[in-house]
Order: structure tokens, then C-alpha cells, then sequence
């Protein structure tokens, strides 16, 4: 069986312990600014949105305040939804389109629905363009009660009071070349398995919920997508990230055992998307583009269909 080369931290066939943590901590080097990049962009947009404070993360000697946009005419009697970018601050136009959602389509939905949209989840992660959060740990496997990742519950948190009331949860990703080459390695050393090799797709796809698949959901926001950048095939397999490929550019995944962000809100309608930023029929606009489109056609769908 073909297996990734060894990986630079630890021993294999062992879990990291604390001294492996720290050494891939220190390997970490900030590549890009939260402040410039995320802060500055909400607080232009802040006088169109109520912008919230939902939490701080104290990463010393460093710190993260954590922000949401709201609706400014919020109504009671209107359902939620919430939109979600930068769980893996790596995935960048996770980030950058969830803003984008905001500052051009976002208005669309005034006195239609609550929007909650926290366009970057892990701003310490969204700096060194990794997956983790500083304790080694990955956001999206920690969304549940007692997370141990400061991220996960802090949006816990921030929706719990609105539990029962959201329609739609739409949670932006991508899945990257580094996938590959850096992230899985690095959790096969960090739990002392082995590495085995997957195939990345070329291609936008989206993972629905197992235990609430949605399919007409799915297909919309797949049709929407379509018409700015292209969909993941399935492999020779039939599979896309080693799942069964069950309708175009559609697999499944068990959101809320596994502890993924897709899971946390029990809305009728969620999604995980994915883009595909390292293909060459791709462009960074497009893939900021195309997590705006899954967006609009995610809260076109749920409003049309409210009951199913």
C-alpha cells in the first residue's frame, strides 16, 4: 500500500504528546493579517449590519476578537440562518466569500430572514493558512459540548440562544491541495496512524448531512454553482475524498457525531461546501464567486421550500 513520507514531527506509530505539539506550533509562522484582511472589512461593512462581539480567543502573546454580522432589522417571527466561513482558516475564500456575501447579495434577504454570517471562525489559523487551531486541534471535529477548541465553542455559544429557529446553515470550505500534502500527514503523525494517500477533486462539491439529507437542497446549490465554476467529478471509484459521489457533486458525511460545524444549529437545511482554489480553471474571484452563489441559492432554496 502506497503511504505519505514520513512525517517531519514525531514518531510514527505514536501520538503526539505535548513536546510534538509545541514543536508544530513553533513551525507556525503568521503569512497573512486577521486585522487587515477580516477586522478592516467588517468595520467598513459595519454601518449596513448589527456587527457583534461573540467572543475573544488569547492566544499569548497574541489575541483574536471573534465578530458577527446580524441582521439589523431583526424580527422575531422570522426564521434564521446562518452562514459560516474560515472553520479552517486556511480555506480562504471561505473567509473572503462570506464577506463578499455580505457586502453584495446579503441586503436581498432584508425582512425575509434572520441572518447570523461570522465570516472567520479561526483568525489564528486564517494567519499561518493552517487547519488547526495552536493546540493541534482541527475546529471542525470539535463541535460539541465541552469543546475542547475555543473556536468551535464560541459559536456554540453564540447560537444557542437562536437553536429551533434556523432554517438554513450554509458552512463555507475548501479542500486544497495541501489537504494532501501537509494536513493529512499531519493528523495521521499527530494520532500516530498511518498516512494513507487520497485523491484531491478538481472541483466544487458539497457534503449534505446523512442523518437529514436534503437532495433538492443540494442540487440547487450545486446548479447555482455551476454556472461560475465547474463541479467535481467522481474518482474511478466513484467516489469524491473517498465517499460515494450519491448525485452530482453531492456526498454525505454524519455532521453532528462527527463534531463538524455543519451540524451544530438543527436546521432543516445545512451544507459544506467545497471549492477548489489550486485547480488551473479556477481563479480566486471565482471561488470567492462560487461560495456567494452556494450561499444565495442555499437561502432561495429554504425560503421557497420552508417546510420541505
Amino acid at each position: 500500500m502506497t503511504t505519505h513520507a514520513p512525517y517531519p514531527i514525531g514518531t510514527p506509530g505514536q501520538p503526539w504528546g505535548a513536546a510534538e505539539k509545541s514543536d508544530w506550533r513553533a513551525r507556525q509562522t503568521r503569512q497573512r493579517s486577521y486585522e487587515t484582511d477580516v477586522l478592516h472589512e467588517i468595520e467598513r461593512l459595519s454601518p449596513r449590519f448589527d456587527v457583534v462581539q461573540y467572543g475573544q480567543l488569547d492566544y499569548s502573546p497574541e489575541t483574536y476578537p471573534l465578530f458577527a454580522f446580524k441582521s439589523r432589522e431583526w424580527r422575531d417571527e422570522l426564521p434564521c440562518a446562518l452562514v459560516t466561513g474560515g472553520v479552517h482558516g486556511y480555506e480562504t475564500s471561505g473567509v473572503h466569500g462570506a464577506l463578499q456575501f455580505v457586502d453584495a447579495q446579503a441586503s436581498r434577504y432584508q425582512g425575509r430572514v434572520n441572518l447570523v454570517v461570522v465570516p472567520c471562525v479561526s483568525p489564528w489559523a486564517y494567519e499561518r493558512i493552517h487547519r488547526w487551531n495552536p493546540l493541534a486541534l482541527d475546529p471542525n471535529r470539535s463541535f460539541r459540548d465541552d469543546s475542547p477548541a475555543p473556536e468551535s465553542a464560541a459559536l456554540i455559544a453564540l447560537i444557542a440562544p437562536l437553536r429551533g429557529r434556523f432554517l438554513v446553515h450554509i458552512d463555507l470550505h475548501e479542500t486544497t491541495d495541501t489537504d494532501e500534502s501537509e494536513f493529512r500527514p499531519a493528523l495521521a503523525a499527530r494520532d500516530g496512524v498511518e498516512s494513507v494517500p487520497s485523491e484531491i477533486p478538481d472541483g466544487f462539491y458539497v457534503v449534505d448531512d446523512s442523518d437529514n439529507p436534503q437532495p433538492a437542497f443540494q442540487q440547487a446549490v450545486i446548479s447555482a454553482v455551476a454556472k461560475v465554476t465547474h463541479i467535481a467529478a467522481a474518482d474511478a471509484k466513484g467516489e469524491i475524498i473517498d465517499s460515494p459521489m450519491i448525485a452530482q457533486g453531492v456526498i454525505e458525511y454524519s455532521m453532528k457525531p462527527l463534531g463538524l460545524c455543519a451540524g451544530i444549529t438543527g436546521a432543516r437545511y445545512t451544507t459544506t461546501t467545497e471549492v477548489y482554489p489550486d485547480s488551473p480553471r479556477a481563479t480566486p474571484a471565482q471561488c470567492n464567486a462560487a461560495q456567494v452563489a452556494a450561499v444565495c441559492a442555499g437561502l432561495d432554496f429554504a425560503l421557497a421550500h420552508p417546510h420541505g
